[in-house]
């Protein structure tokens, strides 16, 4: 079942050259995690704006449970859309205690009832016994999970959640991230997650859309994204991406990864390019013939692996580089020819 439908969403603003929000479409089905994802300036925060009620369209529509709520025609107004927003700095009360900020979110209830809807929610998101205390008191962890709390309160159709990681510091916001997705699955609520941190898409959304300068790049799953990105912006988006500008890369085996990813880019020859993750390639011994070889210019050292820069060139291009992501106990040291194949056993992975 979809919960939420925007079908070609449009929103200009007067003084800029160019559509915020661009002929946008994509669906969230009910219970599922959906990840807005793209640069700043991409379209995120206006198209967050415009599916909780804060800014009107100038073109195209927006559906919750086939209900239409904006057009250009007309607009549901924030407070009767069912829509819940958590905001990127919490947005606490710092003078009211957690039971009194959870049940802000429950002031259409009698004060009996919002008692007893509250201490479910403080368990729900690991806070039972911390009622009484102050916003001040508590972690950045233990912020965000109240105000995750308090927007799941009123029971929202759907729940936005505005860059509500970024405040926290690397290792914290791994271990929030994992719990406010445990929490969103358990609740069965629907929910969209705007974020510039591929980290957060990739890790925790069922589905993801790409945004560029107000215009969908792709739709997908986070496997689709990443190993089959629409074009070389997709690509590049979500991490260290190669493009070899050759037309075939063959493995030892005699096999051959032939693909491109989208429409070539203006530097690119239409229909010659191999789109390839650094962890999808390996290396292997030069033994002549067509294989793609190169000189090891770069190591970095990164724990679990090493990131292995090599000067390549084929006979019909330029010199170009490849990063290649090294897990193999056999040493690797500039200035050595190696040559470089795809990794046979994910050979769909090549993108």
């Amino acid at each position: 079942m979809i919960r939420l439908s925007t079908r070609n969403l449009t929103k200009r603003y007067r003084r800029s050259d160019r559509a915020a929000v661009e002929d946008v479409s994509f669906d969230l089905p009910k219970g599922k995690l959906l990840a807005l994802v793209g640069e700043s300036g991409s379209g995120k925060s206006t198209l967050l704006r415009l599916i909780a009620g804060l800014e009107h369209p100038d073109a195209g529509e927006i559906a919750l449970d086939g209900a239409l709520l904006s057009s250009p025609r007309g607009v549901t107004p924030p407070e009767r859309r069912g829509i819940g927003l958590v905001f990127q700095n919490h947005a606490l009360f710092p003078h009211l205690t957690v039971e009194k900020n959870i049940a802000f979110g429950l002031r259409q209830l009698p004060r009996g009832e919002r008692t007893a809807a509250i201490m479910p929610l403080l368990e729900l998101v690991g806070l039972s016994g911390m009622g009484a205390r102050y916003p001040h008191e508590l972690s950045g962890g233990e912020r965000q999970r109240v105000a995750l709390a308090r927007a799941l309160a009123p029971n929202p159709r759907v729940l936005l959640l505005d860059e509500p990681f970024s405040s926290l510091d690397a290792r914290l916001r791994h271990s929030v991230r994992d719990e406010t997705q445990q929490i969103l699955k358990q609740r069965g609520a629907t929910a969209l997650l705007v974020t510039h941190d591929t980290g957060d898409a990739l890790s925790i959304a069922d589905r993801i859309v790409v945004l560029k300068q107000g215009r969908v790049q792709q739709v997908g799953a986070a496997p689709e994204v990443y190993y089959a990105p629409a074009n070389s912006y997709v690509a590049s988006f979500f991490g260290t991406c190669n493009f070899l500008p050759i037309r075939s890369l063959p493995h030892p085996s005699g096999a051959r990864i032939h693909c491109h990813v989208g429409p070539p880019g203006p530097s690119e020859q239409p229909g010659i390019g191999v789109w390839v993750r650094p962890e999808d390639l390996e290396l292997v011994r030069p033994s002549g013939g067509e294989a793609l070889a190169g000189t090891v210019t770069r190591i970095a050292f990164q724990g679990a692996y090493l990131d292995v820069t090599l000067h390549c060139q084929s006979p019909d291009t330029a010199p170009f580089e490849v990063l290649v992501r090294h897990h193999q106990p056999f040493a690797v040291a500039p200035g050595e020819t190696w040559a470089i194949a795809p990794k046979a056993r994910r050979p769909s992975g090549i993108a």
